[in-house]
C-alpha cells in the first residue's frame, strides 16, 4: 500500500507521552522502537531454535518478517494497523537501509580482490559457468512467468529477464563465507575455491544488477536508451574513480592510522564512515542504488593491517545486531505467502526452486569436474555455491522498488531463497565429510619408565640426562583467554620437570574463540587456518598480551611455544583441538575447567572466594573434548595456581599431591607427577587408598549399572570396558612399586588405610593448605572405593568422583586441581548410577544390565 506525501507530513516524530493524551503508536519514533524490539525478539528466538540445524541467521530475520507481515500475524487486520501501519513502512525501511549501506560496504570489505586475481582460471571458470547456466535459466522462467503469474508482464521485458537472471544465478558471499567457517571448510581447497568463485559470481552479479537498474527506471515511467546508456556509463566512470584515486587514498588513511598519526584511530574510522555516505550518496544519485558505492567502496579499503578489523569492529555490532534484521524482516513483512494460491503458483513455485538449484549445481559440478575435481568434491562446491540468503533478498527488494516484480513474483522468489539457502549447510554435511586420522598416544606409549626415570648413579645421570633432552614432551594447552595464562604456564613449568639440564617441552597453546556471523568473526577464521586447520603463527609487533606473555616464557624458560586460535562454532570446537593433536602428535592436551575460583585475598587465606562460570556451552566443549582426544587429558580447576602469577624456574615453589585409587587414569596421574617430581621447587606427596572395609580384599567385585537417561546429567560416566580386575590390581601393584624405586626418598609416600567416608580424607587433604596443587585421575574404571561414590548425585561429572569433589566450591578446597584421564581407545562411556559389590546393591535401580565388571 503506498504512502501519500501528505500522510507523511502529517506524521510526527515523537510524543508528549501518554499522561497528556497522546497514543505513543501514533508517532514514528517509538513505534520504530516496538518494531524493532518485536523484530529482535521474535527473530533471536527463531534462531535459538534453527540453531541444531546449523541455518544462517538471515533465515530466522526473513521468517520472523513474514510471521509479522500478512502472512501470518498480519492476517489480522487491527494488529496489521496498530503495529505496521502503512505510513511507518518509510521510516522502517530508511533505518533499515542505512543498515543495508554498511553491511555491503562490510562485504566489500571482506572481499579481497587480490586472492581473486590469485584464484586462478578454475574459480573463474567455475563462477562462470555457475552464473551463466542459472542465468539462462532464469531468463527461461522468466518468459513462464510472465504468461502464468497475472500482472507479470507490466513491467519490460529487459529488465524484467535480467532481474529473474540474476536472482536466479546469483551466490550470496558473506553467508557462503559463514557456513563454510562453521563446517571448517573455509581454508580448504574446496572452500578456497567455493569463495573465489563466490567473489567472482558477487562482483558479476553486481555488475549485472546496476545494469538491471540502469535500464529499470522507476517503474512508473520507462528510460529511453539514451537514459540508461548514460546511467551505465556514470556507474562504469564511477568504478574507474574510485579504484583509480580513492584506493590510494585509502591506503594512504590505513598507513597513517596504523601508524597512529593524525589525531588517532578514531579521526581515521570516522572519515572511513564517511565515505561510505558519500559513495552511496554518488551511486544513488547517478541512478544506481546507493548499495552499489558503499560496496565498491568497501573493496577500496586495504586488507592488510589493522585498520580493516579496527572498522569492522566499530561497525559491525550496531549492523549485524540491530539494523540488518530490520531489512530483512521488512522484506518478510512485504511478502505475502497468500498471494501464492492455486496449483498454477505452487507449480511455478517449484518450478524455479528445482530451475535455480539444479542449473547452479549442474554448472558448477560440470565444470568443476572438468577442472580436475573428484565428483564429491564438485557435488559440494555446487550445493555450495547454490547459497543465496541475504544478497538474494537485497535484489529482490530492489527488483520490488522498481515495480519490476510484483507482489506474488516477489513472494514466490523470496521462498525460493529462503528453500536453497535452509538446504545447502544440511546437504554439504551430508555428502562432505574429511576423514580424520585416527593415531593414538599417552605420556608414555609403551611403558611407564624410560626417559624420565631419575638417575641412580653418575653413570646412569648422563644417560639419564641424555634421554630426557631426546625425550620431547609435547603438550597441547587449550585457553580462553589472558586469565587462563599465568597458571597454565606455572602448570607447565611444574610438568616439565628437569631444570638443569632442561627437557625438551614444545608447547602448542590453542586459543579458542566462539565463530559467530560478525564479520570479524569470518575475517580472524580466515586468518588463522590452513587448509581447515589452526595454524602455528610467528610472534610479531602488535601482538597482544597473551602472545606477549608466551612469547616471554619461550625465550626465559627455554620452551617450544607455538600459538594458534581455533575459530569454530563451540559445538565443533573439540573437532580442531582433537584435529590439532593429531597433527602436532601432543601427549597431553590441558583444558582450563569451565570454572574459575578467584580467593578474596589471595591463596591459602579462607573467605571472599568468587567463582566465575563460562557457562553450560564451554563445559560441553570440555566434555565433548574428553570424549573424543587422541590422547591423555588434564582438567586444570584453576583457584590461583602458583599465587595467580607467571613465575619462573627459579621461583617455582609449591607443594603437588597425587590421590592414587588406581585404574588406568590414576596411573596416567601417577606418570605424569612423576615428570613434576624431577622439579627441584616441587615436594612431591603420593597418598594412597586402600579398602579398609570387611570383606575388601582381592576377591570382591563391582558392578556398574547404566542409570536412567533422565539422570544422565547428574551421573559418572565410567568405561563400558570389560577388563580382569586382578589384572588391573597387578598393574596398579607394578605402577607403585616402580615409581617408588625410581623416586626413592625424592618423594613422600603415604598409604592409608579408609574404612569409613573416603570423601571426608580427601576432602580433608584439600583443605588442609599444604599443596598448591592436587593431582587425581578421573577415574572411568574405577578400585570398589571410587566406584561406590557412584550412587552420589554429580555437580561435575567429567571429573570424575574425586576430581568433582574436589572442584566443588561447597567443600572449601584451596588447591587447584589436576583431574588426569589417560586414553582409552576401546570403550565408550556411559552414565552410572548403581553400584554392586559381592552382590551387594548400593543404591535401587536392579535389573538392568551390566556394564562392567572390574
Amino acid at each position: 500500500m503506498s504512502v501519500s506525501s501528505a500522510e507523511m507530513a502529517a506524521v510526527k516524530t515523537s510524543s508528549n507521552g501518554m499522561w497528556q493524551g497522546d497514543d505513543p503508536l501514533h508517532f514514528a519514533f517509538p513505534l520504530l522502537i516496538l518494531q524493532t524490539l518485536l523484530i529482535l525478539l521474535l527473530s533471536r528466538v527463531l534462531a535459538l531454535l534453527l540453531r541444531p540445524l546449523r541455518q544462517p541467521k538471515v533465515i530466522a530475520e526473513i521468517v520472523a518478517g513474514i510471521l509479522l507481515g500478512p502472512s501470518a500475524l498480519g492476517r489480522n487486520k487491527a494488529y496489521l494497523r496498530a503495529l505496521f501501519p502503512p505510513w511507518s513502512a518509510p521510516v522502517l525501511e530508511s533505518v533499515a537501509s542505512l543498515g543495508l549501506l554498511f553491511f555491503l560496504f562490510l562485504v566489500g570489505l571482506e572481499l579481497d580482490l587480490r586472492s581473486v586475481r590469485r584464484s586462478g582460471r578454475r574459480a573463474f571458470a567455475i563462477a562462470a559457468a555457475g552464473i551463466s547456466l542459472p542465468f539462462a535459466c532464469g531468463v527461461g522462467v522468466a518468459f513462464v512467468i510472465r504468461r502464468a503469474i497475472p500482472g507479470a508482464d507490466e513491467a519490460g521485458y529487459a529488465p524484467f529477464l535480467v532481474f529473474m537472471g540474476v536472482a536466479m544465478s546469483i551466490t550470496a558471499f558473506p553467508v557462503l563465507a559463514r557456513i563454510l567457517a562453521e563446517l571448517k571448510l573455509l581454508t580448504t581447497a574446496i572452500g578456497e575455491t567455493a569463495l573465489a568463485a563466490a567473489a567472482f559470481n558477487d562482483v558479476a552479479a553486481w555488475v549485472l544488477l546496476a545494469l538491471a537498474v540502469a535500464i529499470s527506471g522507476s517503474g512508473d515511467d520507462r528510460r529511453s536508451p539514451v537514459t540508461s546508456l548514460w546511467v551505465l556509463l556514470s556507474g562504469a566512470a564511477f568504478v574507474a574513480v574510485w579504484m583509480l584515486a580513492v584506493k590510494p587514498l585509502m591506503s594512504w588513511v590505513a598507513r597513517r592510522s596504523d601508524s597512529g598519526g593524525g589525531g588517532g584511530s578514531a579521526v581515521w574510522v570516522a572519515f572511513t564512515l564517511a565515505g561510505v555516505l558519500a559513495s552511496g550518496l554518488a551511486t544513488d544519485m547517478i541512478g544506481i542504488h546507493a548499495i552499489f558505492g558503499a560496496f565498491v567502496f568497501g573493496l577500496t579499503v586495504p586488507k592488510d593491517g589493522g585498520f580493516a578489523g579496527r572498522v569492522t569492529e566499530r561497525v559491525e555490532d550496531l549492523v549485524s545486531e540491530l539494523l540488518l534484521p530490520l531489512y530483512f524482516a521488512s522484506s518478510g513483512l512485504k511478502t505475502d505467502v497468500a498471494t501464492i494460491r492455486g496449483g498454477g503458483a505452487l507449480g511455478i513455485l517449484a518450478l524455479i526452486i528445482v530451475t535455480a538449484c539444479a542449473g547452479k549445481i549442474m554448472g558448477t559440478f560440470a565444470v568443476a569436474m572438468a577442472c580436475g575435481m573428484g565428483a564429491k568434491e564438485a557435488i559440494v562446491l555446487g550445493v555450495l555455491m547454490n547459497t543465496k540468503g541475504l544478497v538474494e533478498l537485497i535484489v529482490l527488494n530492489i527488483g520490488r522498488e522498481r515495480k519490476v516484480l510484483n507482489e506474488e513474483t516477489f513472494a514466490i522468489l523470496v521462498l525460493m531463497a529462503l528453500v536453497t539457502t535452509f538446504i545447502t549447510t544440511p546437504t554439504v554435511m551430508a555428502i562432505y565429510k574429511p576423514a580424520r586420522a585416527t593415531g593414538r598416544r599417552r605420556l608414555h606409549p609403551r611403558k611407564l619408565h624410560g626417559p624420565t626415570s631419575a638417575p641412580s648413579s653418575p653413570s646412569s645421570a648422563a644417560g639419564g640426562a641424555a634421554g630426557a633432552n631426546a625425550m620431547e614432551l609435547r603438550v597441547l594447552a587449550c585457553i580462553h583467554g589472558g586469565h587462563d595464562v599465568p597458571a597454565l604456564i606455572n602448570l607447565i613449568e611444574t610438568i616439565r620437570g628437569h631444570t638443569q639440564p632442561r627437557r625438551l617441552v614444545k608447547l602448542y597453546i590453542l586459543r579458542m574463540v566462539e565463530l559467530t556471523e560478525r564479520t570479524s568473526s569470518i575475517l580472524m577464521a580466515r586468518a588463522a587456518r590452513r587448509n581447515g586447520l589452526p595454524f602455528l603463527r610467528p610472534y610479531r609487533r602488535g601482538d597482544d598480551q597473551v602472545d606477549v606473555a608466551f612469547g616471554t616464557y619461550a625465550q626465559l624458560g627455554h620452551v617450544h611455544v607455538r600459538p594458534m586460535t581455533a575459530v569454530s562454532a563451540l559445538h565443533t570446537m573439540h573437532d580442531d583441538v582433537a584435529a590439532v593433536a593429531e597433527d602436532k602428535r601432543v601427549s597431553l592436551i590441558v583444558l582450563p575447567f569451565h570454572k574459575r575460583q578467584h580467593a578474596g585475598r589471595g591463596h591459602g587465606h579462607g573467605g571472599g572466594d568468587e567463582v566465575e562460570n563460562l557457562g553450560p556451552e564451554w563445559r560441553a566443549v570440555n566434555r565433548r573434548i574428553l570424549r573424543e582426544a587422541p590422547c591423555s587429558v588434564a582438567v586444570l580447576v584453576d583457584r590461583s595456581f602458583g599465587g595467580g602469577e607467571q613465575v619462573s624456574s627459579e621461583q617455582v615453589a609449591h607443594g603437588v599431591c597425587v590421590l592414587f585409587f588406581g585404574g588406568p587414569d590414576d596411573r596416567e596421574a601417577l606418570e605424569l607427577a612423576g615428570r613434576m617430581a624431577e622439579h627441584p621447587g616441587v615436594q612431591l606427596t603420593v597418598v594412597r587408598f586402600l579398602d579398609g572395609k570387611a570383606g575388601s580384599e582381592e576377591h570382591a567385585e563391582v558392578t556398574l549399572r547404566p542409570t536412567d537417561a533422565r539422570n544422565a546429567e547428574k551421573s559418572y560416566t565410567f568405561s563400558t570396558a570389560v577388563v580382569n580386575g586382578h589384572k588391573e590390581k597387578e598393574l596398579d601393584e607394578a605402577a607403585v612399586a616402580e615409581f617408588r624405586q625410581r623416586m626413592g626418598d625424592a618423594v613422600r609416600f603415604e598409604e592409608r588405610v579408609v574404612a569409613g567416608n573416603v570423601i571426608e580424607e580427601v576432602v580433608a587433604i584439600g583443605k588442609s593448605r599444604e599443596y598448591g596443587l592436587l593431582v587425581a585421575g578421573r577415574g572411568r574404571l574405577p578400585s570398589a572405593m571410587v566406584a561406590e561414590l557412584a550412587v552420589r548425585p554429580a555437580e561435575h561429572p567429567e571429573l570424575g568422583p574425586i576430581g568433582d569433589t574436589l572442584a566443588s566450591a561447597g567443600h572449601g578446597v584451596a588447591s587447584s586441581v589436576l583431574v588426569v584421564q589417560q586414553h582409552d581407545v576401546n570403550a565408550d562411556e556411559v552414565p552410572v548410577s548403581v553400584v554392586q559389590i559381592d552382590g551387594q546393591a548400593q543404591d535401587g535401580e536392579h535389573g538392568k544390565d551390566d556394564m562392567a565388571e572390574p
